[in-house]
C-alpha cells in the first residue's frame, strides 16, 4: 500500500525544475495569454447570441450584424484584407446570399511567405423558426469567438516580434447550415485562383496550404468525456497530420500546464469519430487532401435548440481550450 501511494505521488509531482520551465514557457507567451478572459468571452458570445443578431441565419439582417461585428474585430486584430473588404459574397442556395469574412496575419519577413495555415469557424446559425429565435451560443458563436481571440493572441505576439514561417488565414464561414456553402465557396476561390496574398498579390494554391483548423462548438461542458471532469476538449483529425505532430496537443497540454482532459476520438467511437469529422467546414479540405483538424466540445442536449444560450456555457473552461489551441497552432506554424 505504501509503495502504491509513493507511485501515485510520483505521477502527480512536478519537480521545481519542471515548474520553472513551465513558468518560463508561459511567460514567453504572456502577451497572448493576457488577451483572453472568461468575462470577455461571455460578452462576445452574448453579442452574437443577442436578439440583434436574430440567430444569424444566412441572408438575414441579424447575420449581417454578426458579419459586421466580425469584420470590426478582424480590423482590430490588424488582419489584412483580401482585396478592398474582409467580406466575400457567397451563394447559399434558394435565392439566398451570404458572406464569408476573410483576413490574414502575415508570417515572418525572414522566411518564405508561400506557406499558409487556415483557421476557421462558421458564424451562421438557424435564425428564427416558427417565431422562435435560436441563439446558437455554443453552435457556433463559441467557435467564432474562439477564432477571433486566437487572431488577437497571435497578432499580439507578432507586435512584440514573435513571427512564424506560415501566414495565417482566418475565415468566418457563412452558410454552414446551408450544406456548408461558405467553406465550399472558399475552396472554389482557391481552385479558381481567386485567393491572392494581400501582401504579394500572388495566387495562393492548394499546395501552399499546410493545415486547416476548424472550431465548431467549443464552449460547453455538458457532454464531458468522463463524469468526474468537465475540463475537457475533443480534437479530431490527427491522423491527417505528420506522425511527428500527432502527439503535439498532449505535449502542449503538459508543457503549459493547461491540463485539459483530451480525446482524439469522438467519445471513443470509431464510427462516430469518422462521421463527426465530416460534419463541419473542415470536410471540403479533407476531401481535397489538406491536413485538417476539428476542435470541439461535442454535441449537447442544447445543440440546435432555443435554449442554446450563453448562460449554459463555461467560459472559464473555454478560455483554457483557447489557450491550448493557441499553443498548439503556434507550434504548428
Amino acid at each position: 500500500m505504501l509503495a502504491m501511494a509513493f507511485a501515485i505521488c510520483a505521477t502527480l509531482f512536478v519537480s521545481p525544475s519542471q515548474a520553472a520551465a513551465q513558468n518560463a514557457w508561459t511567460r514567453e507567451h504572456e502577451a497572448a495569454r493576457n488577451m483572453v478572459s472568461a468575462p470577455v468571452l461571455l460578452a462576445q458570445i452574448g453579442f452574437l447570441s443577442d436578439s440583434l443578431c436574430q440567430g444569424r441565419a444566412t441572408g438575414t439582417r441579424g447575420n449581417v450584424e454578426a458579419a459586421f461585428w466580425i469584420q470590426r474585430h478582424f480590423a482590430q486584430a490588424g488582419l489584412l484584407k483580401f482585396g478592398d473588404s474582409y467580406a466575400r459574397r457567397i451563394y447559399a442556395g434558394n435565392g439566398t446570399f451570404g458572406r464569408n469574412i476573410i483576413g490574414m496575419l502575415p508570417g515572418s519577413t525572414h522566411f518564405s511567405r508561400d506557406r499558409y495555415v487556415i483557421v476557421g469557424a462558421h458564424f451562421d446559425h438557424l435564425g428564427i423558426l416558427n417565431g422562435k429565435m435560436y441563439p446558437g451560443a455554443d453552435a457556433n458563436a463559441s467557435g467564432t469567438v474562439a477564432m477571433i481571440n486566437l487572431a488577437n493572441m497571435l497578432s499580439a505576439m507578432r507586435k512584440i516580434g514573435k513571427t512564424h514561417d506560415s501566414n495565417i488565414i482566418f475565415v468566418a464561414f457563412d452558410g454552414k447550415e446551408a450544406d456548408m456553402a461558405g467553406s465550399k465557396a472558399f475552396w472554389r476561390m482557391i481552385e479558381n485562383g481567386q485567393l491572392k496574398d494581400p501582401q504579394t498579390g500572388a495566387v495562393i494554391t492548394r499546395r501552399q496550404i499546410s493545415l486547416m483548423v476548424n472550431i465548431d462548438q467549443i464552449g460547453s461542458t455538458l457532454s464531458p468525456l468522463r463524469p468526474d471532469r468537465k475540463d475537457f476538449m475533443i480534437m479530431l483529425g490527427t491522423h491527417s497530420l505528420k506522425p511527428v505532430k500527432r502527439e503535439l496537443l498532449q505535449a502542449c497540454n503538459r508543457m503549459f500546464a493547461i491540463d485539459l482532459d483530451i480525446s482524439l476520438t469522438y467519445y471513443g467511437s470509431e464510427n462516430f469519430t469518422n462521421m463527426f469529422y465530416r460534419l463541419s467546414d473542415q470536410r471540403v479540405f479533407v476531401d481535397n487532401g489538406i491536413p485538417a483538424v476539428l476542435f470541439t466540445s461535442g454535441i449537447t442536449m442544447n445543440t440546435n435548440k432555443t435554449r442554446d444560450t450563453p448562460q449554459t456555457l463555461d467560459t472559464e473552461i473555454m478560455r483554457k481550450r483557447i489557450l491550448l489551441m493557441y499553443h498548439w497552432i503556434e507550434k504548428m506554424l
